[in-house]
């Protein structure tokens, strides 16, 4: 089941790269890209994080915080953070549960294929905790600064 704007965002709390647990109910009152993809330290993927990564300080000051979600252990994840120096949280959903619950894992077509598989998707909620944007199937590169035009970030 994909998402739609103004659908509640699913509640997750999930161990994140740092050891700690991270739920989205402690980010009621502030606005959070919450964002899915398929693993740690591959090309792809590593160019999305840098990319949000460099963003951090002006998503930050209009008000977004930044999560990460993956079917990565912690500990992978905590070498993902280290070797590209991520600065936001990156969480661990080994079981596909949040992904699941929204709408990020399913068929998908990769080189004339259809496979099942994590859908790279990118989901903006308000400080209401309701789905402002729902991005499905984004492209790793050049994602960040399209959303960054879209939500009317410099």
């Amino acid at each position: 089941m994909k998402l739609e704007p103004g659908d509640a965002a699913p509640d997750f709390a999930l161990p994140a790269a740092d050891g700690g647990t991270v739920s989205l109910d402690a980010y009621r009152g502030k606005r959070v890209i919450l964002y899915f993809y398929p693993a740690a330290m591959t090309p792809g993927c590593t160019k999305q994080a840098c990319d949000f990564r460099d963003s951090l300080e002006s998503l930050a000051a209009a008000g977004f915080a930044v999560l990460g979600v993956s079917k990565d252990t912690p500990a992978k994840l905590a070498k993902f953070v280290e070797h590209d120096a991520l600065t936001f949280p990156l969480l661990s959903d080994p079981g596909l549960e949040v992904h699941q619950a929204y709408g990020a894992y399913g068929e998908k077509t990769m080189y004339g294929r259809t496979t099942v598989g994590v859908l790279r998707s990118t989901f903006v909620i308000d400080a209401d905790g309701k789905i402002e944007k729902a991005l499905y199937n984004v492209k790793a590169t050049g994602h960040v600064a399209r959303l960054r035009r879209e939500l009317g970030v410099d």
